[in-house]
Formats: C-alpha cells, structure tokens, sequence
C-alpha cells in the first residue's frame, strides 16, 4: 500500500499571544497553542503496546490492569504483561503469525481481547477487528479489504466466518493454553513505527466501507498526547489509583485507543460488554468509583437524561464519539465534561482543557497537540482566516496512512502534499476554538445559499416540546 501519509514531522508553533488564534498568516494556517509532545526518534524500531509499557513505573502499578465490569475479575499489570509475552510467544510458533501478517478479529468485549491486541501488535501483525453483530455480507467485505492469514472468534461468532480461514476460537483450551502458557520473555524488537498496527473499517467521509491503515505511530502519538495531558502518576502517588469505565467497543478506533492510553496511564479499565443498558453502565461507573468514562454519543445523551440521581462523584470526564452530543445534553455536563473532536482517519483533533474552556459551548475545542489546520474555501481553493468558514485540513502525527488498496479514496482524502481533507465545514474564533458547521455532504441547498442541517436541528431543540431532532437532507 502506498503511505499517504508519511511520517510528519511535529511543527514548531510561531510565537503567539496568549489571546492568539492560532492562525499563522505567512503560511495561512492554523497552529496548535498547546505545547507540542515529543515523540521517540522515527527511526527507532518501536511498537506501540512497548511503548505503552514504557511510559509506567518501576515496579508495575499495584491496582488491577483490567476488570470485567459484569463479573468483577481482574487481571493485574504485572500478569497482563505475563499474558501479552505467552501469547506473542504462542501465536509465533504454532499459529504462524508474523509481523506484517493480518488477524482478524470478531469477538465482543471480553478480558481475553486486551492481551491479543497487545500480543499481536508487540510482533508486528496488524488487527483487524470488527463488530461481531456484522451481517456476513459485511464480514465479507471487510475480509476481502483485510486479506487476513488467521481470524480469532469466540464459539458464538465463529459460524459466521468462512469455512476456509484458519479461526482460533477465544473460549476454548487451545486459546487458554496460549493464554497460560510459559512467558517468552521479552523479545527483540522487530517493529517499525511506519508499520500498520490497525485496520479500521470505517466509511471515511461518504460510500462504502474502507480500511484505514493506522500505523504504530499514528497510535504512539495519540498515547504520547494523552499521557502528557493527563500526566496522572505524580498524582497516583498522593491518591487513590484512578478508574476508566471503557464502553467503547474494541473492535472500534476509540475503544483500543483508550485501551491503550488506559494502560500507559497505569489506570485500572473497567472493561463493559455493547450490549450493556446504560442503567448497568451506570451502575458499574458507581461500583468502581471511576473516573472518566469512554462511550459512544446515544450513551452520553442518555446518561444526561438520567431520571435519578447518579452517585459519580469521582467521575472527572466522560470521553465520547461517533457522533456530535446534542446542545441540550451538552448543558447538563459542560462544567465537568470537556467537548473534543476527531476521527478514525485523522485521530484526535481537537479538545478543551479546563473549566474555562469547557463554557465554549458550541465549540469542539483548540486544536490538540502537534497538530495543524488550515481551511478551504471548496470552491475557490483559497486558505481562509479566523471566523470564515471552510473545509477543515488537517496534518498530524495521528493521521492514518491510507486506506488500503483504494487509491481513488486516497486520491479524494488526501492532498499532494498530505494534507487530510476532513469533509467537515468549520471555522475558527479569534481564541483558536474550533466550530464545526456541518458535513460538506449534508448541507441543503436553498436558492443561493447552503444551509447546515445541523444549525436547523439546533434552532428546533430550543422550541419547547422538542427533546430531539435530525434533519435530513
């Protein structure tokens, strides 16, 4: 596959005010005003559940690794680290995996999925996981994009798969054996961080499903960002160890992304199945006193809704994604529950740090650390300043490499000097906050103008009577 996005160096902010927008006007794009994160050198052979494990202390973090929200069993870091060595050791040398080899993944959520991530991204083969409530239509589809070598699937999930792909069933002897097996202690490194770690299907800006290629240094560079924003172990040190309830799916980019800032925080996470009502989530976020929560968007919009009283008193912030959150719920948590924005494709984009930063309502936040913007009038091709709106442009470290074996999306997606085009029309204030209008896809045309879907919906949820609409173009 041809890297579209090579490996991009992290730009060096121009001197700005503190009131700054962030706009460079020299090279008419938009800066991050938070400070940039150092990366290890490119050249270094790193992967990235390595550079998890580097990143906590000496010894290993006391409180559990990982627990089963719906049984309470744990597993520890130091026998999480036993598990990912027995296994990488395993899949070698009597499954035949290898770096650069795709597995297949259809499981739900369980305490078995963390170590075989972690495992096959610790000896290079690249995960490629999806929902296990996927038609065969679709798994076919996402097969032939991923050209797998092996699949892992649980008893309830193996029918759907072909007959004539080597599949691992997870609840059974053979993968516990893997599992429980002698640790192989750690190995050479093997893995370039220009090597794919992830395929993630995901339908890009418009049609079909696709596989964006997420490299193990697209993945280093989000958890690098985490870890410096949060920067939790000074604070671990004073306290109690802290909790995240992970309801995002595994098989989706939030969900291994946070299991992975989860792991290089030292953070205990509370694993919790999807098909999980969000009485029991809540219920499970006040049984393990955690604090933050990472979810998809209806889950959030519930929880705002929540008739009773929820005793989260240690919950610092919730983590949600594939869609916006509504202005009305967003009311109800703007104080404790900053706005963020990003994508499968691009990572993580932008986001609120603070309280004060939080009352930017509207907004998705500043753009995040190491990353720059500009926006595209579509038409024109010109870059636009601070308060005009356009498509939103981005380069990062975080940005996929491609998507593979479809040069004509790459060709779409990316520009000839990698820029990736969002497909999301925005601007930015004179502060550096981000706003997004709506999809370039979704606006309506009337008469002249293009109106936003997304600025009808708002304008009918202040009618009163109204909990909720959608516009549909």
């Amino acid at each position: 596959m041809e890297k579209r996005n090579a490996a991009h160096p992290i730009p060096t902010p121009p001197s700005l005010s503190p009131r700054s927008s962030g706009f460079h006007a020299p090279s008419r794009t938009f800066q991050s005003l938070r400070p940039p994160v150092p990366l290890p050198p490119v050249e270094r052979r790193l992967n990235v559940a390595a550079y998890a494990f580097s990143l906590l202390p000496s010894p290993l973090p006391s409180n559990p690794a990982l627990v089963d929200a719906a049984t309470g069993d744990a597993v520890s870091f130091p026998e999480l680290l036993s598990q990912i060595r027995s296994l990488a050791s395993a899949l070698r040398s009597h499954a035949g995996i290898d770096r650069g080899h795709c597995v297949f993944v259809l499981a739900p959520t369980s305490l078995d999925i963390p170590p075989l991530y972690l495992a096959l991204l610790s000896i290079g083969a690249v995960v490629s996981a999806a929902n296990p409530a996927s038609t065969p239509r679709e798994i076919s589809h996402f097969l032939s994009l991923s050209n797998p070598r092996v699949a892992f699937a649980t008893s309830a999930t193996d029918a759907k798969l072909p007959a004539g792909l080597a599949t691992i069933i997870l609840d059974s002897p053979r993968f516990r054996s893997f599992l429980d097996g002698s640790d192989g202690g750690e190995a050479v490194e093997e893995v370039a961080q220009s090597d794919v770690a992830f395929f993630q299907f995901s339908s890009g800006t418009t049609g079909m499903m696709k596989a964006a290629a997420l490299s193990h240094r697209n993945m280093i560079a989000i958890v690098a960002a985490w870890h410096s924003t949060r920067n939790p172990v000074a604070e671990r040190r004073r306290g109690a160890p802290e909790a995240t309830l992970l309801a995002a799916p595994l098989f989706h980019a939030m969900g291994y992304a946070f299991l992975l800032i989860g792991l290089a925080l030292g953070e205990t996470t509370v694993l919790i199945g999807g098909r999980t009502s969000v009485k029991e989530m809540v219920q499970a976020a006040e049984r393990h006193r955690v604090t933050s929560l990472t979810a998809a968007t209806p889950v959030v919009v519930e929880m705002a809704r929540w008739p009773e009283p929820l005793d989260l008193v240690a919950l610092e912030y919730v983590i949600c994604g594939g869609a916006p959150v509504p202005e009305a719920a967003a009311v109800r948590f703007m104080r404790r529950f900053p706005h963020g924005y990003g994508s499968t494709e691009a990572g993580p984009i932008s986001g609120m740090i603070g309280q004060e930063e939080c009352r930017r309502l509207r907004s998705v936040g500043r753009l995040g650390q190491n990353v720059e913007a500009m926006l595209v009038d579509t038409t024109t091709g010109e870059r636009l300043s601070v308060g005009q709106s356009g498509e939103l442009w981005l380069r990062s470290p975080y940005i996929m490499l491609g998507y593979v074996g479809n040069e004509e999306a790459n060709d779409a997606t990316f520009d000839s000097s990698g820029w990736l085009k969002t497909g999301d029309l925005c601007y930015f204030d004179e502060d550096g906050f981000l706003f997004i209008v709506d999809r370039l896809k979704e606006l309506i045309k009337c008469g002249a103008s293009q109106v936003p879907p997304a600025e009808l919906e708002h304008l009918l949820q202040l009618l009163p009577g109204i909990a909720d609409s959608a516009v549909v173009p």
